[in-house]
């Protein structure tokens, strides 16, 4: 079985109402990690990324530029160990 990570982000900036949550969601079903995104109140996003490294580092690499329209300004991520995951998908504001 091939190795699995998992990664809790935080993205601030510019990222909510230019359609960051639904390209988050498209490029995760491209490289192929599970997880979610949401929005929060503070206006920044929440994600998070499981599958292969390679898969996950693909991930935190297109947080950092972002959706078009998006102005990505930080990204915080911390390591967690992986999970039960099936998918990707937009949560709910939090």
């Amino acid at each position: 079985m091939s190795e699995c990570v998992r990664v809790h982000v935080w993205i601030g900036g510019r990222v909510q109402g230019v359609g960051f949550r639904a390209y988050t969601e498209a490029m995760a079903r491209k490289v192929g990690v599970q997880g979610w995104v949401r929005n929060l109140r503070d206006g920044r996003v929440e994600a998070v990324f499981q599958g292969s490294p390679s898969a996950v580092e693909a991930m935190l690499t297109w947080c950092e530029q972002g959706s078009p329209g998006s102005q990505v300004e930080f990204v915080e991520q911390r390591p967690e160990p992986p999970e039960d995951l099936v998918g990707f998908q937009i949560r709910p504001t939090f």
